[in-house]
């Protein structure tokens, strides 16, 4: 039964919502309350079972001095009888109610808010850094990142959960036992009530130094683990240049900035401590004083000498336990201030209200006065894409050739809608891609890039990322046609799982780069997609398989509109089209055979300089008669 009550409390708030990730608000406050919504009506439940507690244990305290005085004056024979009825309320109060009060209390804190909330912030901010722009993440360590989304959830949950239940319980107990004192005699409440206010400029002086140090500690945390990621995941490289006493330099400068942020917070701490050790010393000693001088001048009883010596020897044991409290409130409040400025971001690009999803029946892509630079300025008067007009017609294979920087990959960029255009436009079949779905944008589009990285994830996996609903026959074939069959049958990981169960490390990093790359076609030949670009799809394989992978791509190119990035102009001379670009503009247009005999053209100079490459002769002559 008690189990069935736990499971109907963790079910009161979805933990994973399907709904669309919404932005939250940018301020701080604004940012809390967007994830405590849902979770009002436990925070409320929660509050007036820690009030409830707070008021029944002062009034316990109160009356465990009227027994004291009780007992003092009263007939052994005849006490329970008149009192008896006194004795089981506040039995069945200690008993009873106390408990029970404290077990729905922390069913509501442990079963239906603790787990709960910091799961649901995690998840749909998660969601919302997903939908971020390629330019955020380029921008942004992703170990950074991941952090703030963790952090950020626990800070959240704990700033709320400490302001309404353990702050308002400390308030409502120290107000309880503050009219208790005035009850028995006002004068016993003025030690309580110059204590409060110590204790209140002790945290004015305190509190909010170590709430700007927990903000700065937040921040070198975030630091440190970005900087240690980021050499995790770049540990080819590092071993590459032998450069280890180069990466420990690197985490050690951020980790003893962090190292530095911790001492100095613990020096506040040990100041805070000294404080309100000396005010909890001052306090227990005036309130017995005063307590003792107001007996023997007749205005209390023994029993209110013990009951307020008790209480407030109660409170000071709360107060260590409060300020840390209350510490900790604004170094979870700095946590959560650090979190909004990665968090709270305007997605860079964003689907119009009632996007629809692009339907692609011809595959016709025309770029219409296309302007684009990455940044907000235009640096050396040059844009990176400046005017450009070119109409891609259907089923129509174009290959992009340029020097580098010349703009051929931002081109593909752009028709992925990893960023905006500056102004101009990009129409598929008709429908400006800024006007649909991104989802459906990149689901028409397939892409074979010459960084490929794979998900730490099975071969399996992998490969069906192309096509979620795939069988396994389908995934199968894929990988054959991409000529990968004949490795990931050997695969062993690790963990034992041999083929396709094989786990590839992150980034693919178990497999070569000509692996990779035949997984990665093998996930866009199953994706099969109407429109396909390929950013030196081949360049990571060696000549044989090229050629032997060449002839599936050109059957995964038949009816599909191409557009071939290469700087190994080989893989793209036998396109229908060559366009290539210098300095964000077209200056030549043409088949391979026509570019190659413009004297003084910039085809021409990279194809004489690549002394043809790797095509094959049969292919060149195919070209040549075509012309």
């Amino acid at each position: 039964m008690l189990n069935n009550f736990f499971s109907w409390l963790e079910r009161r708030v979805d933990s994973f919502p399907s709904t669309e990730p919404e932005m939250p608000e940018a301020s701080t406050w604004g940012f809390i309350r967007f994830y405590t919504r849902p979770f009002l009506p436990l925070l409320v439940a929660g509050l007036a079972f820690a009030v409830a507690i707070a008021i029944i244990e002062v009034r316990i305290y109160a009356f465990v001095g009227r027994l004291i005085d009780m007992l003092g004056k009263a007939d052994p024979a005849t006490f329970f009888q008149l009192h008896w009825q006194e004795l089981v309320f506040y039995g069945a109060l200690s008993l009873l109610i106390q408990p029970a009060l404290s077990m729905l209390g922390d069913s509501v804190e442990n079963q239906g808010l603790r787990g709960n909330f910091a799961m649901r912030i995690r998840w749909q901010a998660h969601r919302y850094m997903l939908r971020q722009s390629m330019e955020f993440f380029h921008n942004e360590f992703a170990g950074r990142v991941s952090t703030k989304v963790m952090q950020s959830a626990l800070g959240v949950r704990d700033v709320v959960m400490k302001l309404t239940q353990v702050i308002s319980w400390v308030a409502v107990f120290v107000a309880t036992a503050l009219f208790s004192f005035i009850q028995n005699d006002w004068r016993l409440a003025i030690p309580m009530v110059l204590w409060l206010v110590f204790y209140g400029f002790t945290m004015r002086h305190f509190v909010p130094t170590m709430g700007k140090m927990s903000e700065v500690q937040a921040e070198m945390r975030s630091v440190v683990t970005g900087r240690i990621v980021d050499t995790y995941t770049n540990m080819p490289t590092v071993k590459l240049f032998a450069h280890a006493s180069r990466e420990d330099d690197y985490a050690k400068e951020g980790m003893t900035w962090m190292l530095q942020s911790v001492y100095n917070s613990m020096r506040v701490a040990t100041k805070m401590n000294m404080a309100l050790n000396a005010l909890n010393g001052g306090v227990l000693s005036a309130t017995a004083a005063m307590a003792i001088w107001l007996w023997s001048k007749g205005a209390i009883t023994v029993g209110a000498i013990a009951f307020s010596v008790g209480l407030v020897y109660r409170m000071l044991g709360m107060a260590h336990w409060m300020l840390w409290e209350i510490a900790g409130l604004f170094e979870d409040f700095g946590v959560v201030k650090d979190g909004v400025d990665v968090i709270a971001r305007q997605h860079a690009v964003k689907d119009i209200t009632n996007a629809k999803p692009l339907v692609v029946n011809s595959g016709e892509i025309d770029f219409k006065n296309l302007h684009f630079n990455y940044g907000k300025e235009v640096e050396h008067d040059r844009e990176v894409i400046a005017g450009l007009n070119v109409v891609i017609k259907p089923g129509e294979k174009v290959g992009l050739v340029g020097r580098s920087g010349a703009g051929k990959s931002t081109i593909a960029n752009l028709l992925l809608r990893f960023y905006d255009v500056g102004s101009g436009s990009i129409i598929i079949d008709g429908q400006n891609i800024s006007d649909v779905s991104q989802e459906s944008l990149r689901a028409a589009i397939g892409v074979v890039t010459q960084d490929t990285s794979l998900l730490h994830r099975a071969v399996r996996d992998n490969i069906r990322y192309g096509r979620p609903d795939a069988s396994q026959h389908e995934i199968d074939d894929a990988a054959a046609q991409a000529h990968a069959s004949e490795f990931i049958e050997n695969l062993v990981d690790p963990m034992g799982r041999r083929g396709m169960e094989a786990h590839v490390g992150e980034r693919g990093v178990k497999l070569s780069g000509g692996q990779r790359q035949r997984v990665a076609i093998a996930r866009v030949l199953l994706k099969n997609a109407p429109i396909l670009i390929l950013d030196e799809a081949t360049s990571a394989l060696d000549s044989e398989v090229e050629a032997a992978i060449q002839e599936n791509l050109n059957q995964l190119m038949q009816g599909k509109t191409v557009i071939a990035v290469a700087h190994r102009l080989s893989t793209i001379a036998a396109m229908d089209r060559l366009v290539v670009m210098d300095k964000g503009k077209i200056v030549e247009e043409g088949t391979h055979a026509q570019l190659v005999k413009k004297r003084g053209g910039i085809y021409a100079s990279l194809w004489a300089r690549q002394s043809g490459g790797f095509l094959i002769p049969e292919d060149i002559k195919k070209v040549e008669a075509a012309e």
